[in-house]
């Protein structure tokens, strides 16, 4: 008996159209773009010109992003390269 080879995973496999979370392993939840924002945070975080005001709030934001991507598994197939970012993330 051969192994069927196993389908990709979409978008849309993990989260229908029409649902904005997605259930973790540790019985909380993901919002619909969590990874993306974090993304985002974190490419605006690692700029070094940005005002401390503006640091604060995205280091607030990333703090409470870290342990819903932890639960979706982000970090154990992707690595934070910014050394800073990186010690704020293993932090949390």
């Amino acid at each position: 008996m051969t192994d069927q080879p196993r389908v990709p995973v979409r978008p849309e496999h993990v989260l229908p159209d029409g649902d904005d979370t997605v259930p973790l392993a540790d019985g909380g939840v993901a919002r619909k773009g969590t990874i993306a924002a974090f993304l985002r945070n974190a490419q605006r975080w690692a700029e070094p010109a940005i005002a401390p005001e503006e640091r604060a709030l995205l280091t607030e934001a990333t703090a409470e992003a870290v342990p819903a991507l932890r639960a979706l598994g982000l970090f154990a197939v992707l690595e934070v390269r910014d050394p800073a970012l990186r010690a704020l993330v293993d932090a949390c």
